[in-house]
């Protein structure tokens, strides 16, 4: 039996420090199981948010060794034991209490996105015909457990704090489930270039790195949206054929 030192993030919005805790790890043990142990042992007024520790809930989002990741799906033998391990809250949201932070503002840009709005039926008997593709291409993005760690490694929002004016990746995620539904009839891709700050991404990448349900978020959703807003209102070719089309 092993132990491993934890330096884990305790204060709230007034301020805080890491403090220096010790653990026994067993094997098959998780972050988050150490977490555990060492609130009902050592700091039982330690705040830390989880729920189904299957890594499919998305709550125990926190910053292991300083690289977003659920706790629930870090297994310590995964981690170098030799050195103190820092746990601490996501840093692009405000914090609550320890390792807990305030992610309603995700909630609150979700609501701001343009909702499904399908075609009419094309079948007789009031229903639709899609191609097994088409329905394929977005259904990878129907499986993001909104961890948010996607919206944490984001530097637009981590380090820039342009929260009124980027949706960040998660977001991103979601307009082009829609956007890319072989139902939708919507049109968001003014509001992806000007509310949504879609030209703010940089496509680093490290939103794709560290989600875990392993999401191809930035070559699979954000290039080819921004593809659809570079078409609509960059391209030389389309503001010419447009400046012919009847108004």
């Amino acid at each position: 039996m092993a132990s491993a030192t934890f330096k884990i993030w305790r204060g709230d919005r007034a301020g805080g420090e890491f403090k220096d805790y010790s653990t026994e790890i067993t094997e098959g043990m998780v972050v988050l199981d150490a977490i555990h142990n060492i609130q009902a042992t050592q700091a039982n007024d330690m705040a830390v948010r989880w729920n189904c520790k299957a890594g499919k809930c998305g709550s125990c989002s926190a910053e292991i060794n300083g690289m977003p990741k659920l706790m629930c799906m870090t297994r310590m033998n995964t981690l170098p034991l030799e050195q103190p391990i820092t746990v601490q809250p996501m840093k692009a949201f405000p914090l609550i209490k320890d390792l807990v932070t305030d992610v309603s503002w995700n909630m609150n840009v979700k609501t701001g996105i343009k909702k499904f709005k399908p075609r009419a039926p094309d079948a007789p008997d009031g229903t639709w015909r899609i191609a097994q593709e088409d329905v394929d291409r977005v259904q990878e993005f129907r499986k993001c457990i909104e961890c948010f760690l996607c919206q944490d490694v984001c530097h637009v929002l981590r380090d820039h704090h342009l929260h009124q004016e980027f949706i960040g990746p998660r977001f991103l995620v979601y307009a082009a489930a829609l956007e890319m539904h072989p139902l939708d009839v919507e049109d968001r891709v003014e509001d992806l270039r000007k509310q949504h700050g879609i030209g703010y991404c940089n496509i680093t990448k490290c939103c794709t790195k560290v989600c875990p349900e392993s999401i191809t978020i930035t070559d699979n959703a954000i290039i080819p949206l921004k593809e659809r807003v570079v078409d609509r209102f960059f391209d030389p070719l389309a503001k010419l054929f447009r400046s012919f089309s009847p108004k």
